[in-house]
């Protein structure tokens, strides 16, 4: 496990040698930690598109749409002919965040899916396999004879991105491919709401299955949410899920205003603990909000100097660490906001996956705190049961850091884990 972050401040964790990746199980190695994810595996085929393409098909700009394979492989080799294809990737919001998460830590992963079972040299499986982390096990998803789903990911003019999908195999995961050992043994277990866009289909009932067995095994569940269409249409369903199941939940700004009502994003994040233990909300251009419950016994001030918006003194108790509302004595809402590091990247390539990765880098931190727990039990950091290893303004920076590395290359997965060596100014950012 490799720490999350970087800071100027000493820590438990050992240092341990880097060592061949080998094929055996690396869940099961003693002391290993790991998150398990539920994904619709995608290929994401990034294609240049004019806004009158996108009016033609009334694809809805910034939304996510179903489309038959059909259609899909037209636009496919229609832009493919016109050289307009800007590159093809694996994809799955899930997909993205457990490969980020493995880069990140250097600890494995699991991914349950499905995925064509006759894979050929060169095919969208193949290069799903070939560009995903090695500490992704997916040795669990389903083999299924149709192929893997395929995510059309138009980008306008104006660099906003409009997806169509094609499904594939990607919504067929059977709950008998469910392991439930590992899933009980996670640290965390992550899902989408994209898997329970239909009611009728498997991986529906195979992620309400896996959510069940987390939650009865006290494993922390974590609800990333697709676009605002899709929170508008499933928000009933997605409130009462969120109520019942979620510890950590994950949106932009414009799900937050869909699931809440709420335009202002701290107002929203305020509205959303009451339903989730812990919320990681992105604000594109101004950066990310992180807001959790706290044990008042447990909270600790700020010594960054205070900050009023919709809430005054909002970030009074940031220095403080997340934890679950099944174990607080008196609860509090706490919360950090920070604006994009650096001011963001002079150059955007990619705003695919930057909310993705920030997640990652929460993920990374829970199961820290989960591997710090089994290696030092006595340590004070573990005097209250806590939901992070990190105050929340620390995963902030962290969080953001990471989102900054994705928005510099034209990728929605990190090449590489964060810079080894940092300047005199990215050391400042995070010693505080």
């Amino acid at each position: 496990m490799k720490f999350p972050g970087r800071r100027n401040t000493k820590h438990y964790f050992p240092v341990e040698e880097k060592q061949r990746s080998s094929f055996d199980d690396e869940i099961y190695r003693p002391g290993n930690v790991y998150v398990v994810g539920i994904d619709q595996l995608l290929v994401d085929i990034e294609i240049s598109v004019t806004d009158d393409f996108l009016r033609g098909h009334q694809f809805r700009k910034g939304e996510s749409f179903i489309v038959d394979d059909g259609l899909a492989d037209t636009i496919y080799w229609q832009h493919k002919n016109q050289g307009t294809i800007a590159g093809e990737f694996p994809g799955g919001a899930v997909g993205n965040t457990l490969h980020n998460y493995s880069i990140l830590s250097e600890c494995p992963s699991v991914a349950l899916g499905t995925i064509n079972k006759n894979i050929e040299v060169g095919d969208y499986a193949y290069k799903y396999i070939c560009n995903t982390s090695s500490k992704v096990n997916l040795s669990y998803l389903q083999p299924c004879a149709r192929p893997m789903g395929r995510a059309l990911c138009f980008v306008a003019p104006d660099g906003e991105r409009t997806f169509a999908i094609s499904k594939g195999c990607m919504n067929d995961l059977s709950s008998e491919y469910l392991p439930t050992e590992v899933i009980e043994r996670a640290s965390a277990l992550l899902v989408s709401a994209y898997t329970f866009r239909d009611e009728e289909s498997p991986i529906f009932r195979s992620s309400l299955r896996a959510v069940e067995i987390a939650s009865a095994a006290n494993v922390p569940v974590v609800l990333s949410l697709g676009t605002s269409g899709l929170v508008q249409d499933k928000k009933d369903f997605l409130l009462s899920f969120i109520r019942k199941y979620v510890s950590v939940l994950a949106m932009n700004e414009s799900e937050a205003l869909t699931l809440t009502g709420i335009k202002d994003p701290l107002l929203a994040l305020e509205r959303s603990l009451d339903f989730a233990d812990m919320v990681l909300l992105t604000v594109g251009a101004r950066g990310l909000y992180i807001g959790a419950l706290a044990d008042r016994d447990q909270a600790r001030p700020t010594k960054e100097p205070l900050h009023t918006k919709s809430i005054v003194d909002y970030n009074k108790f940031e220095y403080s660490r997340a934890q679950r509302r099944s174990q607080i004595g008196e609860q509090m809402k706490v919360y950090t906001h920070i604006n994009p590091f650096r001011g963001g990247p002079q150059l955007i390539k990619n705003t695919n996956g930057a909310g993705d990765a920030a997640l990652a880098a929460v993920l990374h931190d829970i199961s820290a705190n989960v591997y710090h727990r089994n290696r030092v039990p006595n340590s004070p950091k573990h005097v209250a049961e806590f939901l992070t290893y990190s105050s929340i303004s620390q995963i902030s920076k962290y969080a953001n850091r990471v989102s900054f590395e994705v928005l510099s290359q034209n990728s929605p997965r990190l090449l590489r884990g964060l810079p080894e060596r940092e300047d005199g100014l990215e050391e400042a950012y995070w010693a505080k």
